[in-house]
């Protein structure tokens, strides 16, 4: 086996694959999915109720219900809408490793008596400036010390650090500011204890895998360093991710000690978050040991994969699964070119304008349709590949929104088009924004303002940071506690929108994200996007014309922009029948439910009848202006005969309604 010199201009592409976590992995797709209504169109990547795991480490859930210590975690299953059979993570795991052994027990006192020392001393000065009256003034300083200061402290603080820097309903805006450049990079340990632990994990010599490797490290960090390898079997290049050496007793060590601190922080953390302050040391817990199990990451670029395997203009890397383990994960080499470089961009040929709405759709698709999304993708984890894809590296940091979970944000879609602010509040309850039961009305105000700025703003002015700025002043100022994968949403959009203005600073995030939403909720077929798209039409029981035409020159807009990227472009013979199909707005579905609902739901008829003749006029203008939007779009006969074909079904469900309408009555 040769060893190489680490190319420069690779180093930094790999950093990403060390990046810090926030949100929910993998534990989370090994779950039995609470009210699943999946479309049989845009299926995702949905893992069995149980995957097989190796469940040494998992304790099961039915041993651990009815004691107290759990009751943060139930309430975190209740929030997600997920049920977990095993778990990584349970207080009393934890205990339990920390407390095996004397020489485990000593080393945990003395770890605590660092913590308490520095800690304390460092709450200490906050104490006195806020005694001699500067604690304003000095707030660049104190935020910059406590940065130094989880840097000094280690890996798990350097972790916690980051994941403050995305909740502001835990730390004031400035502070969050100076954690936002926490960094993990650290010295890298010595190749020779990475590469036995590979060996370890591999089972053979390096030389019987590897023909060459990497003598430097392309990037290290707080978990991990990263190599550059070749395959001997194919001569493929492929990132080797390592975990350091010894790491998780310390990590187990440190949750113990936050868990026991938050303890005693409850009641402060009961009146200011509507939370217990474990429930935030647990989920802050459960994503950190699942970040150090790599085979978890392996099946979460699977299940990327797998969600993506018809979209050609996203490239998710393969991963070696045979050569993964705990400690070590094996993943194709992505040759692409950095989102933060646009000249290179441009100079490659590649349409910024394309790339950034593949971006945007890409990002949305994961968010709102898979309800798995990357929960980090920040420039280094962010490629443009030369044929105009978008490709992603490092899904350590995943994050899961369960199908209620994913219909309640449209929900929330729906009350702020429809301005209808108390429901908006009472989503963020169902979001567990807000603990059960309180009292929302001082809320209402409050959003409505940050969005009716932002609105009156324009759709050209509109940007994330300018809302989260002010919705991070709601949550600091009310019992708000936002959890921790809705922290990654925010984050996640907040980055992409930075890398977006980077490549295009007049960039307007929402001219591409609004024409994605369109298309969706014109043409998923799922039943709760039918409802939704209902809710947006109707108004005080009024139908909306204008809102109709707007989605559907939006939603043109978006197959437009789409099917003019270059990765659509060319012979692929590999590329599915839907893909050529979605060139063109396909509201085939839509049309066919439409007419299903207009025939059985005597509401919905009545409404759209008295739409017609509103005013006492018959808008035939609209009908036409609609039908001359459609006109290019819509394949009539085709159509016609798809309807015809459903027929027989739409008469079975008339007589139906009509039988149970006929009973009802009497």
């Amino acid at each position: 086996m040769e060893l190489v010199c680490s190319n420069c201009a690779h180093s930094s592409s790999y950093s990403s694959l060390l990046s810090p976590a926030v949100g929910y992995s993998k534990s989370q797709l090994n779950s039995v999915k609470l009210n699943r209504k999946s479309s049989s169109k845009n299926r995702s990547r949905r893992p069995a109720a149980v995957r097989a795991q190796n469940t040494d480490s998992l304790v099961p859930l039915n041993k651990l219900l009815g004691t107290s210590s759990n009751s943060a975690l139930e309430q975190l299953d209740i929030e997600r809408g997920v049920c977990i059979p095993f778990r990584k993570y349970t207080p009393e795991s934890v205990r339990n490793k920390v407390l095996e052994s004397r020489g485990a027990i000593l080393s945990l006192i003395g770890r605590g008596i660092e913590i308490v020392w520095n800690l304390g001393f460092y709450w200490s000065t906050l104490m006195y400036d806020c005694l001699v009256g500067r604690d304003e003034e000095v707030v660049p300083f104190r935020a910059r010390q406590l940065r130094n200061l989880l840097c000094d402290l280690g890996p798990s603080f350097i972790k916690a650090g980051q994941v403050l820097a995305n909740r502001p309903d835990i730390i004031r805006e400035d502070y969050m500011n100076e954690l936002c450049i926490l960094q993990d990079d650290v010295p890298p340990f010595p190749n020779q204890v990475a590469f036995d632990i590979i060996e370890e994990e591999l089972g053979q010599p390096l030389e019987a895998v590897f023909s060459k490797i990497s003598s430097q490290t392309i990037a290290a960090a707080s978990l991990g360093q990263v190599y550059r390898a070749t395959l001997r079997s194919s001569g493929e290049d492929v990132a080797i991710k390592v975990q350091r050496p010894e790491i998780e007793p310390i990590i187990y060590r440190d949750l113990f000690l936050f868990r026991t601190l938050a303890s005693f922080l409850n009641g402060i953390s009961l009146q200011k978050l509507g939370c217990n302050a474990e429930l935030i040391v647990d989920e802050f817990g459960e994503k950190l040991l699942e970040e150090l199990d790599y085979t978890l990451e392996a099946r979460n670029i699977e299940d990327f994969l797998e969600n993506f395997k018809d979209d050609p203009t996203v490239k998710i890397p393969r991963v070696y699964k045979q050569l993964c383990g705990p400690r070590v994960l094996v993943m194709e080499w992505i040759d692409g070119i950095r989102c933060t470089d646009p000249q290179a961009i441009k100079d490659e040929g590649i349409d910024v304008n394309g790339f950034l709405t593949v971006g945007v759709s890409a990002a949305l698709r994961q968010l709102l349709e898979f309800g798995l999304f990357h929960g980090d993708p920040h420039p280094g984890n962010i490629f443009a590949m030369r044929d105009g894809r978008i490709a992603y590296v490092d899904f350590g940091n995943v994050a899961v929104l369960s199908q209620q979970n994913k219909q309640i944000l449209i929900d929330a879609v729906v009350h702020a088009v429809n301005e209808d602010y108390a429901e908006m509040a009472n989503d963020f309850t169902r979001l567990g924004f807000l603990a059960s039961g309180t009292d929302v009305s001082p809320i209402v105000p409050a959003l409505e303002a940050i969005w009716q700025n932002s609105q009156g703003k324009g759709l050209s002015d509109f940007n994330f940071r300018s809302v989260t700025v002010k919705f991070n002043q709601l949550v600091y100022n009310y019992p708000i506690r936002i959890p921790e994968r809705f922290s990654l949403v925010i984050r996640s959009l907040l980055t992409q929108e930075g890398i977006c203005f980077t490549l295009k600073p007049n960039f307007k995030f929402l001219e591409v994200a609004y024409p994605y939403v369109a298309k969706r909720l014109l043409t998923d077929p799922n039943p709760a996007l039918r409802e939704r798209l209902i809710q947006v039409l109707f108004k005080d029981g009024v139908f909306q014309w204008k809102r109709l035409e707007n989605l559907i020159v939006l939603a043109k807009e978006n197959v437009a922009r789409m099917s003019s990227n270059p990765a659509f472009q060319g012979n692929n013979t590999q590329r599915s029948r839907q893909q050529q199909v979605e060139r063109k707005l396909d509201l085939t579905n839509t049309i066919k439910d439409g007419a299903r609902l207009f025939l059985i739901d005597e509401g919905i008829r009545r409404q759209l009848l008295l739409a017609l003749t509103e005013d006492s006029k018959l808008h035939v203008q609209e009908l036409v202006d609609v039908y001359r939007l459609l006109e290019d779009q819509i394949d009539i006969p085709s159509v016609a005969l798809q309807v015809a074909r459903d027929l027989p079904f739409v008469a079975r469900d008339v007589m139906l309604s009509w039988s149970a309408s006929v009973l009802s009555e009497r």
